[in-house]
């Protein structure tokens, strides 16, 4: 599993590594910014301030619990390893130290039981209470590889609650990882380096950020809930009618004049859209703001071609584009499975992901993933957009931002295609990941087709014409392993494409 890897597996800026602290400080950096600065804008000529858009729901507002322990005999060292020369209290000082920086700058309750894990039955009382106290994940940190500091590391992989293990250099042989390297519900990080077990603490986040978050789906005319089976996400169902309505009887505020102009005045070029129809996608952001307070919702997805192809109201592109750059993952086409992906990618890296149809090229054997909204804050969600353009949709109508994303970008895909847990079938969330490099910005028109459309290298060899999934997210940076890794974390199938 992890213990292959010698690359930080931490959040990285494109393809280039960080330091732990870097990647922390970003994140710690993304939370405030999400909660008061993000792209709040005061428009010069009215001195209003833009109300930014932030989520509501339980994903939001839940402070995940972490429970770690080191593991070790009690006695000195001798000659077994990690041997008499290894300063076991040294080693429980800086790693007892990074921990608690760790968790105070990932925002998560943190308890590291005060002396190590010393028996065979301190192991089973340190797990029979996190299984009492119901919580969201386990670390064990390994300063011994004998007696014990094993058997430890099996029964909390084993325990049912996802579970990182970091094993420093000296505590351990290949043939103690061998046993437990594919155990669904854990991953091992054999290293000194601690930023992956830093990663292993914000995989244990993102998933229970993501088993509390609810996604708004404007869909049908019922009102309803369900959950993601094994990805615990829970859909709220509304009347798609509901914003159509909203829409309607929204008046152009002194708000929405100001982000327009803040659009134009960012955009590289307007091309074929007008100033009234960015107005028109500014509603459509503010209408689906409004939702997603009533609604106390993190996500937020909807049938907005079903809904509103036909009628006159803006799609909701630019909406959605800005959603995304602020952090909340939003969705085309009511696609569940588009919104999980934006959801765990928001969470683990926090950057946004364009979700896109794919379109074969067999003269470069490339895929152009191509859609009509996309996010612009590609480096990061606290990041300077990519220049952009305002253009219309591939229906001639609405107005859209266009952003160019860079040559020779390596970038991630992901799709995920959710399980489901019913009388009739369970069945795992399976994800298809792959990785590539941006080649171009293929130009539409006059080419057709939407006009976000983005042509991708993927490495291997899958023929572009039956490359799998549909509704996959691009995004910066090199993620295959991270994804993996998560996925063996919360038991779903990784699939690399």
């Amino acid at each position: 599993m992890a213990t292959k890897k010698s690359r930080c597996p931490l959040h990285c800026n494109n393809s280039h590594d960080l330091s732990r602290r870097k990647f922390l400080q970003n994140t710690s950096t993304f939370i405030i910014g999400s909660l008061f600065l993000g792209n709040c804008t005061s428009d010069s000529s009215k001195n209003h301030i833009i109300k930014r858009i932030q989520p509501y729901g339980p994903g939001a507002t839940y402070i995940p619990k972490i429970k770690a322990a080191f593991v070790r005999r009690k006695e000195d060292y001798g000659m077994w390893w990690p041997g008499a020369v290894y300063d076991g209290e040294a080693a429980h000082r800086k790693y007892t130290q990074l921990l608690n920086e760790t968790a105070k700058e990932l925002r998560v309750k943190f308890d590291l039981r005060s002396e190590p894990i010393y028996s065979h039955d301190e192991a089973d009382v340190w797990i029979s209470e996190a299984r009492d106290e119901n919580v969201d994940g386990l670390m064990v940190l390994l300063l011994d590889r004998q007696q014990h500091a094993w058997p430890t590391a099996h029964k909390a992989a084993e325990s049912g609650i996802p579970t990182v293990v970091f094993s420093p250099v000296g505590s351990s042989f290949t043939t103690n990882t061998i046993r437990l390297a594919n155990q669904p519900g854990s991953v091992i990080y054999s290293t000194d380096d601690f930023s992956q077990a830093a990663y292993g603490m914000k995989m244990l986040k993102a998933g229970a950020r993501m088993r509390s978050t609810r996604c708004v789906v404007l869909k049908g005319d019922k009102r309803f809930e369900t959950d993601m089976a094994d990805l615990g996400i829970t859909l709220r169902y509304i009347p798609v009618q509901t914003f159509l309505d909203e829409y309607r009887s929204m008046n152009t505020t002194d708000e929405i004049l100001a982000m327009t102009r803040e659009y134009e005045r960012q955009a590289e070029r307007r091309k074929g859209a007008t100033p009234q129809d960015v107005v028109n996608g500014i509603k459509s952001y503010c209408v689906a703001r409004n939702i997603l307070e009533r609604e106390k919702g993190d996500a937020i997805t909807m049938d907005c071609l079903g809904a509103l192809a036909n009628e006159k109201i803006s799609l909701p592109c630019i909406a959605w584009s800005r959603m995304n750059d602020d952090g909340i993952p939003a969705a085309c086409e009511a696609d569940t499975g588009a919104v999980a992906a934006h959801i765990i990618v928001q969470y683990l890296f926090d950057r946004p992901g364009f979700q896109q149809d794919p379109v074969a090229d067999t003269s470069s054997d490339t895929l152009i993933g191509a859609h009509c909204s996309c996010p612009t804050r590609l480096n990061g969600i606290n990041k300077p957009p990519e220049p952009f353009e305002l253009i219309h949709h591939h229906g001639n109508r609405d107005a859209v931002p266009r952003p160019f994303w860079k040559i020779g970008q390596r970038v991630t895909c992901l799709d995920v295609l959710p399980g489901t847990n019913n009388k009739d079938e369970v069945r795992k969330t399976k994800m298809l990941i792959s990785e590539g490099t941006v080649v171009e910005n293929v130009s539409v028109p006059p080419a057709g087709g939407c006009v976000v459309s983005v042509k991708v290298k993927f490495d291997g060899d899958q023929d572009v014409l039956t490359f799998p999934g549909f509704h996959q997210l691009f995004f910066y940076g090199e993620f295959k392993d991270h994804l993996k890794e998560f996925c063996q974390l919360y038991d779903f199938e990784a699939e690399v494409v």
